[in-house]
């Protein structure tokens, strides 16, 4: 016969049959705070429900003083048939009654702390949805109906008895909440991100963008893995840090690790940590980025650069237990012999095109499809035309407050003229964000005016390498200097008469 679990939240009435059971000062200070009287031979729910069924383990959530929490488990467990029950009192803080946030993290916190301890797997998991208040009553109805399956029991004068729950939330609800994913996708494209908390930092209007940020939110209150897809330069950290601060992790750590700025045989230490000795220059213990995220979201950026070695051990390490969390992560730190584990929601990024790097076996697909639960393609700068002016304007404001706080003798605030703003909403950006930053501050720094013109642009962006996708512009480029109009056709003929 499996092994039973039983869990529950320990109320004001399983308290007040306790206290009858104690000292006249100690009994006094107990119902003075639960408030109601003793009676005794009461038993109060959760006493009820041992009464008639077994239970091999009993833990219980406790947002009371430790002292009252220890006389209540040894109360408990007198009593015929305890000999082999383990009563377990799990300490949580609870802001009220009717708070359902820490309500749920107390609950999902134990439950996922007896899941990763294998418990779970051994026993039958019971809760008893009696005890406490209406608000922990329904959090347990939704963890037990979804996370963690479980049996539930209900105790009333005297009896218990199981509650048979009559819905199931993915077959009765999650098929009708995806088929109206269209539309809600539809709802939140029609709000600009800086209208969508968390993600005011996004600059932009324009349908695809919002799209993206659509996506983006939706992604957001889930806990699985999300693959970014665009340019350089296109924004893909911020959106991590957008899904990040609307997730339910918004508290937890946020970890970036850029795959192609770290060296090749130091990346696995990296992301998993190691131990002393476990190769030259180890010369401590290393924390690893996966540790570090623990109950918050790795990003990891240029994911298309990771070795395929690297791709296994990140293959494993993204493989969730099947009974457990999507984001329960096992890895072992490079040097150790033993697994850690961590609670991690991985948000990916890449400029590559993988499925491209897949036909050439330079990506696996069993790893992409792994992070790519859910893909959002952020839209380069040339294809959201209308919001570059705005995002000009948002980026030599910052400029303009950087080099004001950074103490640059003389600098004058700039603005940007209309001819200015003109050209730089006609140049492609293939470097996108990052590269129109680029050139206003180069612009910024260079000019003496308080107004940035057309040419003191152009000469920026003439400074800078040439990019893939930016083609020279004769227009751009001073007469002189070398300038043959013969070798810079621009579209008209000089004819001599």
């Amino acid at each position: 016969m499996a092994k039973r679990l039983l869990i529950s939240g320990l109320g004001h009435n399983d308290l007040r049959p306790m206290a009858a059971a104690q000292p006249a000062a100690k009994r006094k200070e107990i119902l003075d705070a639960v408030r109601g009287e003793a009676v005794a031979g009461e038993m109060g729910p959760i006493k009820t429900l041992l009464e008639q069924e077994t239970f091999d383990r009993v833990v219980l959530l406790s947002n009371f003083k430790p002292d009252w929490s220890r006389r209540y488990a040894q109360w408990l467990d007198r009593g015929p048939g305890r000999d082999n029950q383990e009563t377990v009192i799990a300490a949580v803080k609870i802001a009220s009654p009717t708070d359902y946030e820490t309500i749920f993290r107390a609950a999902d916190g134990q439950l996922a702390k007896l899941r990763t301890a294998k418990l779970l797997k051994t026993h039958e998991l019971c809760i008893h949805l009696g005890p406490g208040t209406p608000a922990m009553a329904a959090v347990w109805l939704l963890l037990g109906k979804s996370k963690y399956p479980a049996t539930f029991y209900q105790t009333y004068q005297g009896k218990s008895w199981v509650t048979d729950v009559p819905f199931d939330l993915a077959v009765d609800f999650l098929p009708d909440f995806y088929a109206a994913s269209d539309t809600q996708l539809q709802h939140l494209a029609a709000k600009s991100p800086g209208e969508i908390a968390g993600f005011e930092g996004i600059v932009g209007d324009s349908r695809p963008l919002r799209t993206a940020v659509g996506r983006a939110r939706r992604a957001a209150i889930r806990g699985v893995s999300v693959l970014l897809l665009g340019e350089s330069g296109s924004g893909k950290e911020m959106f991590a840090q957008a899904i990040h601060k609307t997730s339910p992790r918004a508290k937890g750590p946020f970890v970036p690790i850029n795959c192609a700025a770290i060296a090749r045989e130091l990346l696995e230490s990296e992301l998993f940590g190691h131990k002393k000795g476990a190769f030259t220059g180890a010369e401590r213990d290393r924390t690893g980025a996966f540790a570090e995220a623990d109950g918050g979201t790795l990003f990891l950026d240029e994911i298309g650069e990771c070795d395929l070695d690297l791709q296994a051990k990140l293959l494993r390490v993204l493989q969730p237990p099947s009974d457990g969390s999507p984001c329960h992560r096992t890895f072992r730190p490079v040097g150790s012999s033993r697994d850690q584990t961590s609670n991690v929601r991985v948000v990916a990024a890449t400029n590559r095109d993988l499925v491209q790097s897949i036909t050439v076996s330079r990506f696996r697909e069993d790893l992409y499809y792994r992070l790519a639960v859910i893909t959002i393609n952020l839209p380069a700068l040339r294809e959201r035309k209308t919001d570059i002016p705005k995002t000009a304007q948002v980026l030599l404001d910052r400029i303009n407050r950087q080099l004001a706080a950074e103490g640059e003798p003389g600098y004058r605030h700039k603005t940007i003229s209309a001819a200015a703003m003109s050209f730089v909403k006609q140049r492609p950006w293939p470097g996108n964000v990052r590269q129109l930053y680029n050139v206003l501050l180069q612009a910024a720094v260079m000019t003496d005016g308080d107004q940035l013109e057309r040419p003191d642009i152009a000469a920026a962006l003439g400074e800078m390498p040439q990019l893939p996708g930016e083609k020279p512009d004769a227009m751009d480029r001073p007469l002189g200097e070398g300038f043959l109009l013969a070798q810079n056709p621009v579209g008209f003929s000089l004819t001599c008469t």
